[in-house]
C-alpha cells in the first residue's frame, strides 16, 4: 500500500466494507464531475494513487460498475449500495474515493468544491481537463 502522508480509514454505510486509503494530496484534491454518472451520484471525491487503497474487510461484497468506454471501474457495497471509490478514466493510476465514506469527513466540510467538466472528457476531446465551475456550500446561521 502506498504510505502517503494522509492515511485515512473508511467504510460503507452498513459497515460490510472497510478500507484504508493514503490520499495522494490529502483533502486538497477534492472535486466533483459533471459526467452523466457523477452528476447523478453526486459524490465529492479525493484522489489516491493506484496502490493507495487497501480493502480491510468486505472485498467479497464489493460490486463493480462500468459504463460508456468501460475504462473507469466504480466500486459499491452490494449490501447498502454506497459508492466507495472508482478507478479514474482520465488517469488510470489514480482512484477517486468518496469522502463521505472516510471516518470523520463530510462532503459539507468543504466550502468550495471544484467541479470538473466530465461531459467534455479529456479522453474524448484530446483537450486538457476543464473546470466547469465550483460547488459552494454555505452553512445556515
Amino acid at each position: 500500500m502506498d504510505t502517503g502522508t494522509d492515511l485515512r480509514t473508511g467504510r460503507c454505510h452498513c459497515g460490510a466494507v472497510r478500507f484504508e486509503v493514503a490520499l495522494s494530496d490529502g483533502l486538497r484534491s477534492v472535486r466533483r464531475c459533471t459526467c452523466s454518472y457523477c452528476r447523478m451520484r453526486g459524490a465529492v471525491v479525493a484522489m489516491a494513487k493506484a496502490g493507495g487503497i487497501r480493502i480491510r474487510q468486505g472485498a467479497d461484497v464489493l460490486t463493480r460498475y462500468r459504463f460508456h468506454t468501460g475504462a473507469a471501474e466504480h466500486f459499491f457495497c452490494s449490501r447498502c449500495g454506497i459508492y466507495i471509490h472508482h478507478q479514474r478514466r482520465s488517469d488510470s493510476t489514480l482512484y477517486a474515493v468518496n469522502v463521505a465514506c472516510l471516518e470523520g469527513v463530510s462532503p459539507f466540510d468543504f466550502q468550495d468544491v471544484p467541479v470538473m467538466d466530465g461531459i467534455n472528457h479529456t479522453s474524448d476531446t484530446g483537450q486538457p481537463t476543464r473546470r466547469a465551475g465550483t460547488l459552494h456550500y454555505t452553512p445556515a446561521d
